[in-house]
This record gives C-alpha cells, sequence and structure tokens, in this order.
C-alpha cells in the first residue's frame, strides 16, 4: 500500500504544479496586455478630409463687365473694358447653367461697354471668346468702297485725313480708272470693272472684289467702309486687338432693330424663309480671318455675287447671310461703329475721338454731323472730319496749331 500512496501523492503535486503555472501564465498575460497600451508610441492624429467650400460658378468676364441690365429675352452685361456688344458663337467654357439657359430662354446676352459690342453666350462658347491677338495696323485689310463720280468730293477728304496714317493698309475700291488720284495721292486704288450703278447687282460685284483681294493679302482682318465713314485707327487696332483673328468674329452694326428674313434658296428651295442679322456697311464692319476663310464656298471667285443672287439682297445683307445663316456666327452688334442713318449730333463729345467709324449726313442733311469743337468752324469743316483728324494728329501740317488738341 505505501507504493500506493506514494504514486497519489505525486499525481496530487504535479496536478498542482501545472496548475500553478497555468494560473502564473494567466497572470502574465493579464500585465502584458495592460501594459502593451502604453507601450506604444502615441498615434499620430490624421486630419480628417474636409467638405469642400461651395463656390458659386464665377459669371464670364466679371473682372471685364460692369453692369447689368434685362432684355426682353436675354441677359445683358456691360463690359468696362471694351463697350461691345457680342454675339458669335464661337470658342471657350461653358457651364451647365448656360446650356440650361440656352434650352429654356435662348443664348444669353450682354454689353461690353469698352467696345460696345453686344455678347452672346451659347452652350458651346463664346464666339470670338476674348484671346487678345498681338496686332499692327499692318495686319489690318481696310477696304472703302467707292464710285468715280465720288473720287474728288469724297475721296479727296479722306486721302487727305485718316488714310493718309494707313495709306498702306488701306485699299479703294472703285469703278474707273482715276491716274490723277492714283499719282496725287499714291493710294491703292482698285478698279473693279463693276457697274457705277448704285444697284445690288453693283454693290455685290465690289464687295466680292474686296473679298477676294483680302484673301490674297494674308493679312488678319478685313475691314469695310464706305467713302463717308472716317475711320478711327487708334480705336479699330484696340477693338481688333481684343479678339483673336483666328476665331469667328463678325462685328459691325445693324440699321435694323431686328434680324431681316429672306427666303432660304441656298440649302433649300426657297419654299422655307431664314432670319439673320447683318452689319450695314454705311457703318462699316470687320471680319476676322478665320472667320472669312470658312466663307470661301459662297464669297471666293465670284460665288459671292452668285450667293447674293440667290436670296436677292445687297452686299453687306449677304454678307451676313454666309456668317449667321451658313456658318452659324452671330454678328457681334457694336455701338463704336456708325453711319449717316444715325442721329449723330447725339453722340456725347467726350466719346467722339474713342469711337471706331464716324459719317456724316448727305445733301439731305448737311447738319447731321458729330458735335465737337476744334480748330475749325462749322463752315470750313462740314462733315467735321478735319477737326476729328486734328484732334488725333495734332502734328499734320495743315492743322491749326494753337487751338488743336491731342486726346489721347
Amino acid at each position: 500500500m505505501k507504493p500506493l500512496h506514494r504514486l497519489v501523492r505525486m499525481h496530487i503535486a504535479s496536478v498542482g504544479v501545472s496548475k500553478f503555472c497555468f494560473l502564473l501564465s494567466l497572470a502574465f498575460c493579464g500585465v502584458l496586455l495592460l501594459l502593451i497600451p502604453a507601450l506604444q508610441p502615441p498615434a499620430r492624429q490624421v486630419d480628417l478630409p474636409q467638405p469642400r467650400p461651395q463656390v458659386r460658378p464665377a459669371q464670364t468676364g466679371q473682372s471685364h463687365h460692369a453692369g447689368l441690365r434685362a432684355g426682353s429675352d436675354h441677359e445683358e452685361e456691360t463690359d468696362s473694358t471694351t463697350g461691345l456688344k457680342r454675339s458669335s458663337a464661337g470658342q471657350g467654357e461653358s457651364t451647365e447653367t448656360d446650356v440650361i439657359r440656352k434650352e429654356k430662354y435662348g443664348p444669353k446676352r450682354w454689353t461690353d461697354s469698352k467696345t460696345g459690342a453686344l455678347l452672346v453666350r451659347k452652350p458651346n462658347g463664346l464666339s470670338g471668346s476674348r484671346t487678345q491677338d498681338l496686332l499692327q495696323l499692318k495686319d489690318i485689310f481696310i477696304a472703302v468702297k467707292t464710285t468715280k463720280k465720288y473720287h474728288k468730293s469724297r475721296l479727296g477728304l479722306l486721302t487727305q485725313t485718316w488714310v493718309s496714317q494707313a495709306q498702306e493698309q488701306t485699299f479703294i475700291f472703285t469703278d474707273g480708272e482715276d491716274k490723277e488720284l492714283q499719282k496725287r495721292t499714291g493710294a491703292n486704288i482698285i478698279n473693279t470693272n463693276c457697274s457705277a450703278a448704285h444697284t445690288r447687282q453693283a454693290l455685290c460685284c465690289k464687295m466680292s472684289v474686296e473679298y477676294d483681294k483680302f484673301i490674297e493679302s494674308q493679312k488678319k482682318w478685313f475691314c469695310h467702309v464706305d467713302d463717308d465713314n472716317y475711320v478711327i485707327l487708334p480705336s479699330l487696332l484696340r477693338l481688333l486687338s481684343s479678339y483673336h483673328h483666328s476665331q469667328d468674329v463678325y462685328l459691325g452694326r445693324p440699321s435694323l432693330d431686328h434680324p431681316i428674313e429672306a427666303a432660304e434658296r441656298v440649302k433649300s428651295d426657297g419654299s422655307v424663309s431664314v432670319k439673320f442679322w447683318f452689319a450695314t456697311g454705311g457703318a462699316g464692319f470687320c471680319i476676322s480671318r478665320g472667320l472669312a476663310l470658312k466663307m470661301s464656298p459662297w464669297a471666293s471667285l465670284g460665288n459671292f455675287i452668285s450667293t447674293a443672287e440667290k436670296i436677292r439682297l445687297p452686299d453687306d445683307c449677304t454678307i451676313g447671310y454666309i456668317i449667321e445663316a451658313l456658318l452659324e456666327v452671330t454678328l457681334t452688334h457694336t455701338h463704336l461703329f456708325h453711319s449717316h442713318l444715325e442721329n449723330l449730333q447725339k453722340l456725347p463729345t467726350d466719346t467722339v475721338l474713342d469711337q471706331v467709324t464716324l459719317s456724316y449726313g448727305g445733301f439731305e442733311n448737311r447738319r447731321n454731323v458729330v458735335s465737337i469743337v476744334g480748330g475749325f468752324t462749322l463752315y470750313e469743316d462740314p462733315t467735321r472730319f478735319k477737326t476729328v483728324h486734328c484732334l488725333l494728329y495734332a502734328d499734320t501740317d495743315w492743322c491749326p496749331k494753337l487751338k488743336a488738341r491731342h486726346k489721347h
């Protein structure tokens, strides 16, 4: 029995040791669990992502536009830098709200206060968006339309004034040879061999030659004026420099307060009509080279005459038809171009030298001239072109030196 008791005691002792070791290990693990958090380095605080601030979409041209006025169907703003009213489909960025506005209300319009143009934003952007061009006077092709009977009475005044400052850039399109004028002035006179009659066909004939000569010139801008316009060259250069010649830009002033309507005989059989704006040639207009090249199928090499005959409209209307109706580029309306059809006396005196073109009344309204004071009386300078010229170029040899002043 003694060996049996010994075995029992040994078994009890081993069980006790096992229990003690088990409890000791549990205690050790508990201590480790308590010490682990204290032994770990402090956790770095990670910046949680912050919600993005809600930013309202910036209004186009906010830095350039001062003022907002409502129109009948469109919102209009005024650009304090250019004075333009612009409306051309072109390049630029559009926002979702612009697309919604287009679908619901039509294109958004505003007025550029420096250039006087009515600007229109379409879903695909702003035509002729304001990418500036490093422009010089030599980059502009200025076409003057005239007829031989006005060579002495009208062209003489132009060559004496503004044309003398842009002789290489100005091309006079007429309907008869005049070697005396060519010799006396040295002007670029182009005989179009068109009729001297003031008919639709004759006017379109001259415009067709103007267009082809511009394309050949490789210049950046085509500007058309009449022989009763004074072109203020610094203002013209400033206006065109605010665009880029590769964009689709059509600048001018309509003579009507509504689009013209004509039968569509180019894209259809004339059973439907089309509405479009056009810039009156009597005030002058300008077209970028990028847009002029796109006009080629309907304007180059005599095609302009056939296009005009199809819609049965004169030259300036046909220009508007090709650009607005066929190419779907909107006219950029600007109040800086002026014709004899306006009441020119209403033009504020302190803004006269900031305009791009001026004009004067004909025989029926000789007093329709700009109100400006200078070195000449109204009798001495009935068109006021000499007065304007001497205010711009006071060092001209025939200007009254004592009374002349230079605004710029």
